[in-house]
């Protein structure tokens, strides 16, 4: 498969795409993170603005607490102190999920907290009256940026690609999708190998237990047949929307699909150069809606388990070139130790990831 051209990519991101192979359908115009652009990079900067501003706190509180006018007193300092840990808490909260909603507004609650501190302080004598009012000048222009940021992501549904990728699926119009799995795993192989294995769609079979085959068809789709209770098969087409070179492939099913789905792989550079942390996010629709989803969770595993097991195969074949079984999975009932006679198949099961796991 060749990489999406740009211009699709933008198309898709605005929330037009073909339906099809030529038939032209609009998704509704997605909710912007105002004036910021993007809420999750202006989430990532309010991380590290958070992170920094609560290291001072817990690290010299009454320095903190006479550079916004306080009184140097123990009440003060240990007021600064605790701002200090639930700066920190919230600093490391959006650098680690970024596309979460609920920690920007957790900064909104944190930031009205501190407007009632600093209105307080203003009607004390011993303030400088002049500091405090700046400090609080300061914490409304942030709050105006922790509630730009919040707005943003909660347009998104909190649900980063997937959930945006959503609206303009076949699923999207006619809801939610019922099943929401986010799950990730660190891979010790670069973000461009790992890249270029799950770019080729047929490589994924190889550790996604549901799938039988992939077809490539042309450039942007592709054709998919899973495994589906009772022994049965389902087959849909999907669409690449987005494929950005070492860092993102994201996907939906076309109209009509047996399983209608989004799903969206990020690659990310792990911390200290310890390979690549790959993050999964999957929407779709089971056979039967949820009623279907709840029948089969008696018969398998919760989504979130099947989403993980395959990743954990990823890691596998990545850094070892084979998926590898337990001696006790591969032979059934009391036996002595030995290995497996020719190649294991995967375990069969009633879901998955990739472009929609089925349940």
């Amino acid at each position: 498969m060749t990489m999406v051209p740009e211009r699709t990519e933008r198309r898709a991101e605005r929330g037009e795409h073909r339906g099809g192979y030529g038939r032209e359908t609009t998704r509704p115009r997605r909710a912007r993170g105002g004036p910021a652009g993007d809420p999750e990079r202006l989430a990532r900067g309010l991380g590290l603005f958070s992170l920094g501003l609560g290291l001072a706190q817990v690290v010299a509180p009454r320095g903190v607490a006479r550079m916004i006018g306080l009184e140097d007193d123990d009440n003060n300092r240990d007021t600064m102190f605790a701002c200090g840990l639930r700066e920190i808490t919230s600093g490391v909260g959006l650098l680690s999920r970024p596309q979460s909603a609920g920690w920007a507004w957790t900064r909104v609650g944190g930031d009205v907290m501190d407007l009632a501190l600093l209105g307080s302080a203003l009607g004390s004598p011993n303030t400088n009256k002049t500091r405090v009012a700046a400090a609080t000048a300061a914490v409304v222009v942030v709050t105006a940026l922790d509630v730009m940021a919040g707005s943003g992501l909660s347009a998104r549904g909190d649900g980063g690609l997937a959930g945006r990728l959503a609206g303009g699926s076949a699923a999207g119009t006619a809801g939610a999708m019922g099943i929401h799995v986010t799950k990730q795993v660190t891979v010790n192989k670069s973000p461009a190998e790992c890249y270029a294995f799950w770019k080729d769609f047929r490589n994924l079979p190889r550790f996604m237990s549901h799938l039988e085959s992939v077809e490539v068809l042309d450039e942007r789709h592709s054709r998919w047949t899973a495994k589906a209770p009772a022994g049965g098969t389902v087959t849909w087409d999907a669409e690449t929307v987005f494929d950005r070179p070492n860092e993102l492939i994201g996907w939906r099913s076309l109209e009509g699909a047996d399983v209608p789905n989004t799903g969206s792989v990020r690659f990310t550079p792990a911390p200290g150069g310890r390979g690549t942390e790959i993050i999964v996010e999957l929407r779709y629709d089971p056979p039967g809606g949820r009623v279907g989803a709840a029948i089969a969770k008696l018969f398998g595993e919760e989504p979130s388990q099947q989403v993980g097991g395959d990743l954990r195969r990823f890691k596998q074949v990545m850094e070892l070139g084979e998926v590898f079984r337990s001696d006790a999975s591969v032979h059934r009932g009391m036996h002595p130790a030995r290995p497996p006679e020719g190649a294991v198949p995967l375990p069969p099961t009633t879901g998955g990831i990739g472009e929609g796991g089925l349940r």
